[in-house]
């Protein structure tokens, strides 16, 4: 499985839908309002959306779990 950085990791939390091609949806959106002096996030969210293309749904699927914060009482 691949590794994410915490930015990519980030970037996933704040824009997931629940399956990969709704997160890459959401991003591709996303990144559509961007502009160009934002070169930094327009980076991340290039190769995030480049490796959620290479992988597949069942993938992402056992990846997601990392998605999800887990709070501690």
């Amino acid at each position: 499985m691949m590794e994410f950085t915490i930015e990519e990791i980030n970037l996933m939390c704040i824009y997931d839908t629940g399956t990969r091609q709704g997160l890459m949806d959401a991003l591709k959106a996303m990144y559509s309002d961007l502009l160009p002096e934002e070169a930094e996030l327009r980076q991340l969210t290039e190769n995030v959306l480049a490796r959620l293309n290479g992988m597949t749904d069942d993938e992402y699927a056992q990846m997601q779990e990392s998605l999800i914060p887990v709070y501690d009482e």
